[in-house]
Parts: structure tokens; C-alpha cells; sequence
């Protein structure tokens, strides 16, 4: 009888442990990273970084709702705020092999503009990225690449 008793406490002790995991495991999917925005310089560091770097903390707090992406090539493209999300995501962690340079074009209390230059071993990105203030924090709006 005590062996039965023993067996029971320690299947309902494994069931609780696996689901009080379990929960805990849901619950950390469903909690968005909180990136520290309030500057326009940490905004403007922590692109370099979702782009460059892989970083994916954030990524949706970075951009303002009406981003858009524009690439100056023979054939122009513009990309959505959800498509440059979802592309930034699939390439967490991937660092590139770049030498990075920025520069800020223009800078006032609610915008700045950014020239992001990335030097490939073959070529040259250059970032056009505006960002703008909403409330405490600064988004980036737009992005304008071309390609050398």
C-alpha cells in the first residue's frame, strides 16, 4: 500500500512539473522583447544591428506601421513592413561579412535621416533610412537601398 501511495505521489508530482514547464515554455513565445528605443541613435544602432548582425529582439517595435522599403536596382522593388519583419526574422543569427559605416544626414527633434554603408568584398550597399518619433520612441519609417 505505501509502495502504491509513493508511485501516485510521484506521477502526479512529474504531472504537474511537466505542465507547469509546459505553460511556462507557452508563455515566454507569447512575450515580445522590449528594445530600448528613446533615442534615435539606439534606434538607429539596433537596425544596424537587426540587419547586420541578425538580431531579432525587437524587430516589430523597430519599425513604424507605414515602413516601407524601397530598392533601387534594374529592377526597382518595394517591400512591405510585414515582408521586411518576416525576412529579418528567417535570418536570425546570420551575421553578414560586411564593414559597416553610418552616417547621419540630417537630424531634428522628431526625425533623422541615416546613410547605412555596407562594404562587401564585391560591392557596396548603401541605406537611405529615415526615423521618425512616435510618442517615446523612435521607429524607422523608411529605407531606401541601392546597390554599387
Amino acid at each position: 500500500m505505501k509502495t502504491l501511495v509513493k508511485t501516485f505521489t510521484a506521477a502526479a508530482l512529474i504531472a504537474v512539473s511537466t505542465f507547469a514547464m509546459a505553460a511556462e515554455g507557452l508563455g515566454s513565445k507569447t512575450v515580445k522583447a522590449n528594445v530600448n528605443l528613446s533615442t534615435a541613435d539606439l534606434a538607429l544602432d539596433h537596425y544596424v544591428a537587426v540587419t547586420t548582425k541578425g538580431e531579432s529582439a525587437g524587430v516589430e517595435q523597430l519599425f513604424a506601421t507605414d515602413f516601407n522599403q524601397k530598392i533601387q536596382a534594374s529592377n526597382a522593388q518595394n517591400h512591405s513592413r510585414d515582408a521586411v519583419i518576416k525576412s529579418l526574422k528567417k535570418q536570425k543569427g546570420e551575421k553578414l561579412n560586411c564593414a559597416v559605416n553610418t552616417d547621419i544626414i540630417q537630424e531634428s527633434a522628431d526625425y533623422m535621416v541615416a546613410k547605412v554603408t555596407l562594404k562587401f568584398e564585391d560591392f557596396t550597399k548603401t541605406d537611405l533610412v529615415t526615423l521618425v518619433r512616435e510618442g517615446n520612441d523612435w521607429k524607422v519609417s523608411g529605407s531606401i537601398n541601392a546597390y554599387k
